[in-house]
C-alpha cells in the first residue's frame, strides 16, 4: 500500500473507494484513509467484522457475506442517509439503495437461507468476543504462519511488504520470491493428503 503522502486524490471527486483487504495479492488496509472530507466508501466484504471499525468515518461500507460472515448470496451495505437517492438512472431498481431502504430490504424476494446463515455467524461472533476478538483471533492465526515464512531462511517467501500483509489469507511462495512450480506442486499434494485443501489460491 502506498504512503498517504504520496496519493494524488481529486479534490473534486464524488466519492474515494477503497477495497480494505485484498485477497488475490494479501494486502490489507490497517488504517483508514483520510480522504479530505470526501464520501468514502468501502469494499469490506473479506474482513468485515474481523477488527472493530468505525464507521461514522465511512460514507458506504458493503461486504459480500460470502467471503467472512456467511455463505453466498447476500450483502451486508451500510450506507449515510444523506447519501441515499443518487443513483443513476442506469441503475436498476432492486440495487438502488434508497428504494432497499425504503422497503427494509425487502423490494424483492429476500436471499431467506443466506440471511439465516448469516445471522448464526453474527450470534457466534457475539458469543465469542465480538470484532475485537475477532481481530485478535485473526492476528494469532496469522502471525503463527507469517513466523514460520519469515524463518524459513527464504524457502517460503511472502511477497507483501510486512506493514500490508493481510490478516486474512496469507500468500505465500516456495522455494524462491517467485516460487518453484515442483515444490509447490509437490506441498499442495502434500496438503490434500493431511485434509488441507484450496491452498493453491488464485494463481
Amino acid at each position: 500500500i502506498p504512503d498517504p503522502s504520496t496519493w494524488n486524490l481529486n479534490p473534486d471527486a464524488s466519492y474515494v473507494y477503497y477495497c480494505a483487504n485484498e485477497t488475490v495479492h494479501g494486502v490489507e488496509f490497517d488504517f483508514v484513509p483520510d480522504v479530505k472530507g470526501a464520501v468514502l466508501v468501502c469494499d469490506m466484504s473479506s474482513n468485515f467484522l474481523s477488527k472493530p471499525v468505525d464507521v461514522s468515518k465511512f460514507g458506504v461500507i458493503f461486504a459480500g457475506a460470502q467471503k467472512n460472515v456467511g455463505c453466498a448470496g447476500v450483502t451486508v451495505v451500510i450506507v449515510r442517509e444523506d447519501l441515499l437517492g443518487f443513483a443513476l438512472k442506469e441503475c436498476p431498481v432492486v440495487l438502488d439503495y434508497k428504494t432497499q431502504a425504503a422497503n427494509s430490504s425487502l423490494y424483492n424476494t429476500p436471499p431467506c437461507y443466506s440471511i439465516y446463515i448469516m445471522g448464526l455467524v453474527l450470534e457466534w461472533i457475539k458469543n465469542n468476543g465480538g470484532a475485537a476478538a475477532m481481530d485478535k483471533h485473526s492476528l494469532i492465526k496469522s502471525r503463527m504462519i507469517y513466523d514460520i515464512i519469515d524463518k524459513s531462511n527464504g524457502f517460503y517467501a511472502c511477497p507483501v511488504e510486512r506493514k500490508s500483509r493481510s490478516r486474512m489469507n496469507v500468500p505465500f511462495r516456495i522455494g524462491s520470491v517467485k516460487g518453484d512450480e515442483a515444490l509447490e506442486k509437490k506441498f499442495l499434494e502434500k496438503a490434500v493428503e493431511l485434509n488441507m485443501i484450496s491452498l493453491k489460491g488464485h494463481r
